[in-house]
């Protein structure tokens, strides 16, 4: 009876997973592969490196702005629906992208279309997963898959984009994507939504409005830097007053009684708070070195898109072999210990990127650095989001899942922005404009380390570490955390394993999406 259980409950998890792991890995590559076209896109459109960098960096923005708005909407239209209807979005956004004339076309169906159709299908991926999925521990195999495609997708879009366009054409990369959404479509017939909709719930327009206004005059502000400083100041400001108008009407309409779009009890929780901030530096870390690091191999130094690709393999493998074990180490260290070490190999990975890159022309030098940042960003992309989720009841996981969301998407817009403006406004500088925007991604990864060290050494320990050890163990453990413990601890725990039979233990409550994208 119980191998029939199981075999049911695999049966349902793939039934559910195929479409939704498939639509977190499209929408994380496309987050990505186009860092590998600047030079073809550029030139065949046009533009400029600096207008390429403006449609990733809108497109990032969009579904930032939007991913708290679409997942309330879902509750409106359906989880399911919501869903196709954002692949459908995306799919005819791909399509007008691959067959653009011109820049103003890229922004229309990659950065707008292909935006708001990924805000529209992303949150129904973790609340069809968190609803259809009750028992606990299928959900976090459920979860694992899908925060590995979407990494993958992420570390593996430069490769992919560039074979795709070297071999054919930048623009068969979005058929590849429009490809994809229509075996998505296809595999989500299969999807059902246990919960109906509900037309009449209330939504909070005014809300949605001033929060996605104020992100955009935001990170425009970061974009005009390279222009113009009195601009970049004047909008940096509006868009911080816009997003100050938004709290406080978000205050206004609780204190009334009435449901806002975003309730202020999701920053109440300190430990949610800190894992926010690491979550949003991880995708900085991820987004900002791969731009800045695509644009310098293509622009500065000539590079065509296969060989920027075949460079941040690096980065990839990395990415694949933290990912692969990371079932197994959430098992033995506290996720704290998981996202320290994330950064503290990610911190080292950025400076050994401008270490070893200065006064080398060679393709090599990259390679360490992209490697230990994808490592360090495949252990610590699910803990963080895990200690996100695992902070707060059930009844409002579909609301920080889009928070959670919007704050991974708004790291990789930030990444972007930041250090692409600083590389690409002086691009004349070369190398030493390289070397100061990777500088920025450092700082930037540093604070990340230091949001980490601030987290609880309690937060989301390992279910297994609770079974076996006790109080005294289980401090010991977090104290030590990461790698170090792993390396002087790994001969006890197996000996430990051996002789001893694991006791009831809680396991952590966990829905763990992470990043996009």
């Amino acid at each position: 009876m119980t191998g029939t259980t199981a075999a049911a409950s695999q049966a349902t998890i793939r039934r559910i997973i195929a479409p939704l792991a498939l639509a977190q890995f499209i929408c994380s590559f496309a987050g990505s592969n186009m860092n590998v076209m600047i030079n073809d896109m550029s030139r065949d459109l046009g533009t400029t490196v600096q207008g390429i960098q403006v449609s990733i960096t809108l497109f990032l923005l969009t579904m930032a702005a939007l991913m708290i708005p679409m997942g309330k909407l879902t509750d409106n239209l359906g989880r399911k629906r919501s869903f196709v209807i954002g692949l459908i979005v995306y799919g005819v956004g791909a399509l007008v992208t691959a067959a653009a004339p011109g820049l103003w076309a890229v922004i229309l169906g990659n950065s707008l279309l292909e935006g708001v159709g990924t805000a529209m299908l992303i949150p129904p991926v973790y609340i069809l997963t968190t609803i259809c999925l009750p028992d606990i521990p299928t959900r976090a195999v459920a979860f694992g898959i899908i925060s590995g495609m979407g990494g993958v997708g992420a570390a593996a879009g430069p490769l992919i984009g560039g074979l795709i366009t070297t071999a054919i054409s930048w623009r068969a990369a979005f058929l590849f994507q429009a490809l994809v959404i229509v075996v998505i479509l296809l595999l989500s017939r299969s999807l059902t939504d246990p919960l109906p909709a509900d037309p009449k719930r209330p939504f909070d327009t005014v809300g949605a409005i001033l929060s996605a206004l104020g992100l955009f005059v935001l990170v425009m502000g970061i974009l005009a830097a390279d222009t113009s400083v009195p601009l970049m100041i004047a909008l940096v400001i509006a868009g911080v007053a816009i997003l100050i108008g938004f709290l406080l009407w978000v205050r206004r309409r609780e204190r009334t009684g009435r449901a806002p779009l975003l309730s202020t009890s999701l920053f109440r929780v300190r430990v949610s708070n800190l894992a926010l901030i690491t979550q949003n530096l991880q995708w900085v870390i991820l987004m900002g070195t791969s731009f800045t690091v695509s644009a310098y191999l293509q622009v500065v130094r000539g590079y065509n898109a296969i060989q920027t690709g075949v460079i941040f393999t690096a980065a990839t493998i990395g990415l694949l072999l933290t990912s692969l074990l990371a079932g197994r180490l959430a098992r033995r260290f506290s996720q704290r210990g998981l996202i320290v070490t994330g950064f503290v190999l990610c911190v080292p990975g950025v400076v050994l990127l401008i270490w070893l890159v200065a006064g080398t022309t060679g393709g090599w030098p990259f390679v360490p650095g992209l490697f230990l940042i994808g490592a360090g960003l495949g252990l610590m992309l699910t803990p963080s989001v895990n200690v996100v989720q695992s902070a707060f009841p059930e009844r409002v996981q579909g609301e920080i899942s889009g928070l959670s969301r919007s704050v991974s998407n708004l790291g990789s817009t930030f990444g972007t922005a930041i250090a692409g403006t600083i590389l690409v406004a002086n691009l004349q500088r070369g190398g030493e404009a390289y070397g100061i925007a990777m500088a920025v991604v450092a700082v930037l990864g540093a604070t990340g380390l230091i949001a980490a060290l601030l987290l609880p050494r309690t937060a989301a320990a390992p279910a297994g570490r609770r079974r076996r050890g006790g109080p005294g163990e289980r401090r010991t453990t977090d104290r030590m955390g990461g790698l170090w413990s792993w390396f002087t601890s790994w001969r006890s725990s197996s000996r430990r394993a051996r002789t001893s039979r694991p006791g009831p233990g809680r396991p952590v409550a966990s829905c763990a999406p992470t990043g996009v994208g």
